[in-house]
């Protein structure tokens, strides 16, 4: 069975609305030719003749009277459809969003994220998951609405994404640490013990690589899985732990930072999110919110 032209029931609505052709044809800006052409095929669409000959007029059969509110309420809802979405009231948004984030990005921005949407939108509900990879199933399954980190080869070419703030690598360790006395010099670096963060377990990072081309080589004597077990650890022992500055800023607030002897790449930190939500208001929202709050020193 041939699927019926759409298109056709605007021409109805306003043929049925108007009850003359000619009417109809000009609020449709169409010739009164193309105007009986259309209605031709509304009859033969719906195995009726519609509007019938009375008179001088014409006057609408019994299905057409039948049609008539319904048809008109389809172009209504068609014609919502269609149109762009109307501003979002956040006084009266309920919904909940989730957010695939590190926990350095949680534990620095969470608590002001919270804050910011519970002044403006106390009906959203902000959801926090872990972040075990760079893959982009979650985004595109739809499970989950929003995620930030550094784009990689894993992050799928559909995606959506913006860069947030730039971070860079800085060396932590407790205070009185025999790092916090003298110069310290890619060779005392070095020399230390050290804390690796690693969410597969690797065993090396960016580091060791420039450590390599200047054949100096560190033991790791502990590999975690997150900034702050990372600082946790070396807060309570004389590793040295490396994190990214701005995720871990809350973190080190009891704790030695120093610039890393070494220069190691900056990062570019940014939110990702599928297209699909591209034009929603409440999405674009919550973007905008993420932005403020990762803008703010």
């Amino acid at each position: 069975m041939q699927k019926p032209d759409f298109n056709l029931l605007h021409t109805l609505d306003v043929l049925l609305a108007e009850g003359n052709v000619a009417r109809a044809a000009r609020r449709l800006q169409l010739s009164p030719s193309a105007m009986s052409r259309a209605l031709a095929r509304l009859r033969e669409t719906t195995g009726d003749p519609l509007l019938v000959r009375a008179g001088r007029g014409l006057v609408p059969t019994p299905r057409a009277l039948a049609l008539r509110d319904q048809v008109s309420q389809l172009v209504q809802d068609a014609t919502t459809v269609l149109r762009p979405a109307r501003q979002v009231d956040l006084a009266t948004l309920e919904r909940s969003f989730t957010l695939r984030c590190n926990e350095g990005f949680v534990e620095t921005f969470g608590p002001q994220l919270i804050a910011r949407a519970a002044e403006t939108a106390p009906g959203v509900r902000l959801r926090f998951v872990q972040k075990p990879n760079k893959q982009s199933n979650a985004l595109r399954d739809g499970i989950v609405d929003l995620e930030t980190g550094v784009i990689g080869k894993d992050t799928g070419p559909e995606v959506r994404t913006q860069a947030l703030f730039r971070d860079r690598f800085v060396g932590v360790v407790r205070l009185g640490h025999p790092l916090t006395r003298g110069k310290l010099t890619p060779e005392r670096y070095a020399a230390g013990d050290h804390v690796l963060v690693s969410r597969r377990g690797l065993d090396r990072g960016p580091v060791d690589d420039v450590l390599d081309a200047m054949q100096l080589h560190r033991r790791v004597a502990a590999i975690v899985g997150g900034f702050s077990t990372a600082l946790a650890i070396a807060r309570a022992s004389d590793l040295i732990a490396g994190v990214p500055e701005r995720h871990t800023r809350s973190l080190r607030a009891d704790m030695h930072t120093f610039t890393l002897p070494v220069a190691t790449p900056v990062l570019t930190v940014s939110m990702l999110w599928h297209p699909r939500m591209d034009a929603d208001p409440a999405h674009i929202w919550l973007r905008a919110l993420v932005r403020e709050v990762c803008a703010t020193p």
